[in-house]
């Protein structure tokens, strides 16, 4: 085997999946590219096997908890800024995790007014508005209904936001920048079950959703999506909702910006026309370049980022074999493909995307890369099935308002240094 047998597809080092892994890994790949073996080599005289081999061990628990080495994989709060003042924002730690599944302990979470203490006995959903039969339901009474498992991602809209706003690079990891979106198995019931059991009337177009949150938090979303395939939800990961997912319920929008899969549910009011509630009006209105103001532009565009390597995060060796990987998802739908560039964009290869590759779901992609060790910039970039693709920093910008951050989905940046250390940058 020879090292043209590996198939570099694109500038400094992006390899040919297939031919990889036809090469056999470890000491077949290491002699091909003139390199040590990635494993260690067994030192003379060393014990076999470790002291926890030798001996019973603990007992186990009632509710599982992670392992004590991994006791630091955990959500970090945002700081209070102009922009999050009076939120609560936790960021889940994207570059500890693989897979496409976010555990429910690690989903990211944004509070308006922080979480109330339901008693779900005394929890109650009302459907009333233009509709033939108002109806109230208890938590017992819609638990009764056939439900659906589906699994999708849920993003804030101001995910990101930081790269968005400032004029040079954060230096910042990857659960700083990109934490406030997570993918998850969400069950409920169909929303669709309810409204057309209360009949709705001919006029009917918008339905404000109401929390029961100290500040009654609402949003109006067309009545077509929600009876397209918004559920709601009682069940994350196979478990009731915790509480900072909107335990005993919330609604589940699949695609659309977080804020409108509206936490603790506890009304819905069939209207032929939005309320222009507070938030919708102020936060979650977007400004133009030209400004023009973008109402109720609700799903989340194409997006990516690859988690590892990441900000602030170091390479172990100064050059040799790594696996770049990342997550991908659209609020349109099924990513296509994702592409990656290990020179600046100056040439992209495409990645692996693991399977299934899900509607409105992260998507995780991978590709082998050889590093020589010389500085480098790594970029990923997504398009889904309808053809939209990232755009760059710049022209995500040009099309909005300088101070405007919400939905921002351009391509991410991470500089390689030849020491080995990861930094945010803008290309």
């Amino acid at each position: 085997m020879n090292k043209s047998a590996l198939r570099f597809v694109a500038g400094n080092g992006l390899l040919d999946r297939r031919a990889f892994l036809k090469s056999g890994y470890g000491l077949t790949l290491a002699a091909a590219l003139g390199l040590s073996p990635a494993g260690r080599v067994l030192a003379q005289g060393e014990p076999p096997m470790p002291a926890w081999m030798t001996r019973l061990g603990g007992a186990d628990s009632d509710y599982g908890s992670p392992a004590a080495h991994e006791r630091q994989v955990l959500r970090q709060l945002q700081p209070s800024t102009a922009q999050t003042a009076g939120f609560s924002i936790w960021h889940s730690p994207l570059q500890h995790q693989r897979g496409s599944i976010t555990p429910s302990g690690l989903h990211f979470a944004v509070h308006h007014n922080g979480i109330p203490a339901i008693d779900p006995e005394r929890h109650q959903l009302l459907i009333h508005g233009l509709v033939e039969r108002p109806l109230k339901f208890d938590l017992e009474r819609l638990l009764r209904y056939p439900m659906v498992s589906r699994i999708q991602f849920l993003e804030c809209a101001g995910n990101t936001a930081a790269n968005a706003l400032s004029p040079t690079a954060r230096d910042a990891d990857c659960q700083a920048l990109f934490g406030q979106v997570s993918g998850a198995e969400w069950t409920g019931v169909p929303l669709s079950y309810l409204l057309r059991e209360a009949g709705v009337k001919a006029a009917a177009r918008w339905v404000i959703c109401e929390g029961a949150d100290g500040g009654s938090h609402s949003r109006s979303l067309p009545l077509a999506k929600l009876l397209d395939d918004a559920i709601i939800a009682f069940y994350q990961n196979g478990e009731r909702l915790r509480p900072s997912q909107g335990y005993p319920l919330r609604l589940f929008v699949p695609g659309w910006e977080g804020n409108v899969s509206v936490k603790w549910l506890h009304r819905l009011e069939v209207s032929d026309s939005p309320v222009f509630s507070k938030d919708e009006s102020g936060l979650y209105t977007r400004i133009l370049s030209d400004g023009e103001i973008l109402a109720f532009g609700f799903p989340m565009e194409v997006k990516s980022v690859i988690t590892h390597p990441s900000g602030q995060q170091q390479l172990p060796e100064l050059k040799g074999f790594y696996e770049v990987s990342g997550l991908a998802w659209s609020g349109m739908g099924r990513i296509a493909k994702v592409e990656v560039s290990a020179d600046n964009g100056r040439s992209w290869a495409p990645a692996q995307l693991q399977t299934p590759v899900l509607d409105k779901a992260l998507t995780r992609f991978s590709i082998p890369w050889q590093w020589t060790g010389a500085a480098t910039t790594l970029l990923s970039r997504a398009t889904d099935a309808l053809g939209n693709t990232q755009p760059s920093r710049s022209e995500w910008r040009s099309r909005y308002a300088a101070h405007s951050f919400n939905h921002y989905n351009a391509i991410q940046a991470w500089r390689v240094s030849s020491s080995g250390e990861v930094e945010n940058v803008y290309a």
